[in-house]
C-alpha cells in the first residue's frame, strides 16, 4: 500500500478534526463573505506530483489556493439563480453521505433504498402529494425535467402502440410540446430526448404575466384532432414567480390527450405555507412533477426530485438489462428508475433536514423568505430609481432601471451587477423580461434575515451611480 494511504489512514481522526476547523472558520464568517466572490484574473496552473502531498498537507495546499475566493453563495445575501443555502441538519446528513458511501443502486445488500423511499415519502406528506406519486432523486431540476419528459415521451409512444425505448421515435411525427414561458432545462431535456427544441410551442399568456392563458392552451390543443402531446406548465416562473392554473389545465385533459408535466422546481414548496398553498392547487393531478431540493429544502447541491404516478413508464424508459443486476421492478430498485447507474445516497441530507425541522420549520422558511421579499419589492417599487416589472407573489423579484425602457440594455445591467459583485454586500443576477433588460432577486436561504435585506437594499441604491 502507498506510503500515504497508510499514514492518512492513521491519521484520519486528524485530518477529520482539521476539516471541522476549516468548516467553522468558513461558516462563522459566511455573513460577511461577498456574496459573489471577484476570481483573480491569472491563477498558476496546478502539477500532479509523483509522491503526492498526503491528505492534510493537501488540505493545508488547498486552503492556500482556493478558499480566499470562496464566495458566500451558501449565505444570506446571495440572491442570484435560485439558491438555498444548507441548514445545519442537511449539512450533517451531507457528510454522512460520503462517511457512508452507499451505492443507492436498489440491490438488498444496504438499507440505503429504503433511506430515499422514506424521504420520498416525507417530502410527498410536505407537498400534499397522494399516496400513488412515486419518485426518486436526480441530480438537479433539469435532470426532473429530462425523466418527467422522457416519461411523457414513452406515454405517447403507448398511446400510439409503440414502444419507443424500444424502437425510438425514428419516422414518426415530430411530438409537440407546449407551454406559456418554459425553463431552459425544457430545452435542453428536449435536446437530449431526441425531441428538439424546435418541438415547443410557446403559447401566449395572461396579460402582463408568464402564466399561460388557458383558453388559448386548449385551442391549440383542439387543432391537435386528439394526436397525444405533452403540456408544460409552471409553478414557479425563474424570472416572476408566476404560476399556471394547474386546475384548469387538468381539467382540459377531460378532452384533449396530453401528459401534464408540472415543473415545479421551487414553486412547489409554495405548498409548505397556508398562506401560499392555493398557488399549487391541482399540482396533484400532475403526470410528472419537478421538484427541486437543493433549492427551497436548503439541502446541499446534487438533490433533486422527481415525481409521477406512472412508474411503469419509468421502468420501461430507464430499466437497466445487465445480467449481474437485480432485474425485479419495484420502488426502491432505482438502478432501473433513474437515468444513472451508480449515484450516491444523496437522499440523506433531504432526511435530515426534513425531520429536524418538520413542517412548521419549513413553513417558516418560506413565509419569511416571502415577507422578505416583499418587503425588497416595496422599496424597489417606491424608488425613483428603480422600476418594479411584476407584483412580488412569492420569492422572486424582477426589476429594471427607472428610465426610458429602450435606453436600458443588458450590458448596462451587466455592468451595474458587476459593481454589486465587485463590492460583495449582495449578488443577483440578469434577464430579460418581455424585451426589457432586467434585474432577478430570489431570496430562498434559510439564513436571511430583515438586516440582510436592508444591507442588500442599501447596496442596489448605491451601485445605482454606476455608468449604464
Amino acid at each position: 500500500m502507498h506510503k500515504n494511504l497508510i499514514e492518512d489512514s492513521k491519521q484520519i481522526a486528524r485530518l477529520l478534526d482539521n476539516v471541522v476547523v476549516e468548516a467553522n472558520r468558513f461558516l462563522a464568517g459566511l455573513d460577511t463573505l461577498p456574496a459573489g466572490a471577484v476570481l483573480p484574473k491569472k491563477h498558476d496552473p496546478v502539477y500532479l506530483s509523483a509522491e503526492g502531498l498526503g491528505a492534510n498537507q493537501t488540505l493545508e495546499y488547498f486552503k492556500k489556493r482556493y478558499v480566499a475566493w470562496m464566495s458566500g453563495s451558501a449565505g444570506p445575501r446571495y440572491y442570484g439563480l435560485v439558491t438555498g443555502g444548507v441548514t445545519p441538519a442537511a449539512l450533517a446528513g451531507d457528510w454522512l453521505v460520503s462517511v457512508y458511501d452507499q451505492n443507492n443502486v436498489g440491490a438488498d445488500e444496504s438499507i440505503a433504498p429504503q433511506i430515499e423511499l422514506e424521504t420520498l415519502g416525507l417530502l410527498r406528506e410536505l407537498f400534499g402529494l397522494p399516496e400513488q406519486y412515486e419518485g426518486s432523486f436526480v441530480t438537479g431540476a433539469t435532470m426532473s425535467n429530462f425523466v418527467g419528459l422522457a416519461l411523457g415521451r414513452q406515454w405517447i409512444g403507448t398511446q400510439m402502440g409503440v414502444n419507443f425505448a424500444e424502437k425510438g421515435i425514428w419516422g414518426i411525427e415530430p411530438i409537440r410540446i407546449f407551454s406559456g414561458t418554459p425553463h431552459s432545462s425544457v430545452y435542453k431535456a428536449l435536446s437530449m430526448l431526441g425531441m428538439g427544441r424546435k418541438a415547443i410551442t410557446i403559447v401566449p399568456c395572461l396579460p402582463e404575466r408568464e402564466a399561460v392563458d388557458v383558453s388559448i392552451l386548449e385551442e391549440y390543443l383542439k387543432k391537435q384532432n386528439n394526436i397525444p402531446c405533452i403540456v408544460v406548465a409552471n409553478a414557479g416562473t425563474v424570472n416572476t414567480v408566476d404560476f399556471d392554473d394547474l386546475n384548469a389545465i387538468a381539467e382540459l385533459r377531460t378532452r384533449y390527450k396530453f401528459w401534464m408535466h408540472v415543473d415545479a422546481a421551487f414553486g412547489g414548496f409554495a405548498s409548505c405555507s397556508p398562506q401560499y398553498r392555493t398557488f399549487v392547487q391541482g399540482l396533484e393531478f400532475a403526470d410528472s412533477i419537478t421538484i427541486d431540493a437543493h433549492k427551497w429544502l436548503n439541502v446541499p447541491y446534487d438533490a433533486a426530485m422527481q415525481f409521477t404516478c406512472h412508474q411503469a413508464l419509468q421502468a420501461e424508459v430507464f430499466q437497466n438489462a445487465a445480467e449481474y443486476l437485480d432485474q425485479e421492478i419495484s420502488s426502491t430498485n432505482y438502478v432501473h428508475l433513474t437515468p444513472e447507474n451508480s449515484r450516491r445516497l444523496r437522499a440523506i441530507p433531504s432526511w435530515f433536514t426534513l425531520m429536524a425541522y418538520g413542517r412548521q420549520g419549513y413553513a417558516e422558511i418560506v413565509e419569511r423568505n416571502c415577507r422578505l421579499a416583499q418587503w425588497l419589492g416595496t422599496q424597489i417599487n417606491d424608488s425613483d430609481m428603480f422600476e418594479l416589472l411584476s407584483p412580488v407573489r412569492l420569492n422572486g423579484i424582477c426589476f429594471t432601471f427607472a428610465t426610458e425602457k429602450e435606453k436600458i440594455t443588458i450590458e448596462g445591467v451587466r455592468k451595474y451587477l458587476k459593481k454589486l459583485q465587485e463590492d460583495g454586500d449582495v449578488f443577483l443576477t440578469p434577464t430579460i423580461y418581455k424585451s426589457v433588460p432586467a434585474i432577478r432577486v430570489s431570496i430562498t436561504n434559510w439564513r436571511t434575515t430583515q438586516e440582510d435585506v436592508e444591507i442588500a437594499w442599501r447596496a442596489i441604491q448605491q451601485g445605482i451611480n454606476v455608468q449604464r
